[in-house]
């Protein structure tokens, strides 16, 4: 099996289209239609569903992609990882962040770290941190910040940034606004939500911590970003239960805390590789964070 083919049939899994996959790769269609069939006869067992539009994969085919997309992560670390040995840190960094992480400024972060390795090319995408961590995992993404959702694993481990708890968003107008006392989920019972998706740490936390209590709540309104929550929140829509560092974005809004906040309940978190297969630029990363990725 030749990593040429592996790259092939990952390039035609994500674009599902032979034609299309050709083009990025800048190689011939039928070339790459041999080296997917040479993959197929090795294997004995076909990876895609061919149609005239697409092509899908296999039941086989799904299960060599994490496979696939895993070998070529670690190949392109080490070659990174040669060139970090020679003072030259090269090749790309992949970086996954869930929106308004605590702790953690990103853009300065990464323009630090552009200043120090200009010649490394910098990737960045936003998704929710149950799906950041499979990207991780499955070697798509160097590392990523999100918000801890589960215990570290045999290809996915976690690094603490920070901590704090969560508090209750409303608009000053709203019947709560005027309660002196810490809120507790019971307190919320009868509330209209405003949270994001399922996905998301925020979310989680918060799903965690009314079924902890034994309350049962309904997110009438469900958002993808921080500034459509705020929004919301600031035409008195709902309420909204988010970590203690949302309130800083929105003057208007009154904070109430919610009782018995624990200041590490929601806590901020890189997600990596297991150290063997960390990339130079990842451990690049985290050393202008101050933190050791080992």
């Amino acid at each position: 099996m030749e990593l040429r083919h592996l790259q092939h049939f990952v390039a035609v899994a994500e674009d599902q289209h032979f034609t299309r996959a050709a083009e990025r790769l800048l190689v011939s269609q039928s070339g790459l239609s041999a080296s997917i069939r040479a993959l197929e006869r090795e294997l004995r067992a076909p990876l895609f569903v061919r149609t005239t539009r697409r092509v899908t994969l296999t039941e086989a085919g799904r299960a060599l992609l994490e496979e696939a997309r895993r070998i070529l992560a670690q190949v392109r670390s080490a070659h990174e990882a040669v060139a970090a040995v020679q003072g030259v840190l090269r090749g790309t960094l992949s970086l996954g962040t869930e929106q308004c992480i605590a702790g953690v400024p990103v853009a300065g972060l990464l323009a630090a770290f552009r200043r120090e390795h200009p010649d490394v090319e910098i990737r960045l995408r936003q998704a929710g941190s149950g799906e950041l961590a499979e990207e991780v995992a499955a070697g798509r993404l160097d590392l990523a910040f999100a918000y801890r959702t589960q215990e570290d694993t045999d290809q996915l481990r976690s690094v603490s940034l920070a901590g704090e708890p969560m508090t209750v968003l409303c608009h000053p107008d709203h019947r709560l606004a005027a309660y002196g006392a810490p809120l507790t989920p019971r307190d919320l019972a009868d509330e209209v939500f405003v949270d994001f998706h399922p996905d998301w740490g925020p979310r989680r936390v918060t799903d965690t911590a009314f079924a902890a209590a034994g309350v049962r709540r309904t997110v009438a309104l469900e958002v993808n970003d921080v500034h459509g929550l705020l929004d919301l929140l600031d035409e008195n829509l709902g309420i909204a239960v988010v970590p203690r560092h949302f309130r800083d974005k929105r003057a208007s809004l009154t904070s109430l805390p919610l009782k018995d906040g624990d200041e590490t309940a929601y806590e901020t978190i890189a997600l990596l590789p297991p150290v063997q297969a960390t990339s130079p630029a990842a451990r690049a990363l985290m050393g202008l964070l101050g933190t050791a990725s080992d």
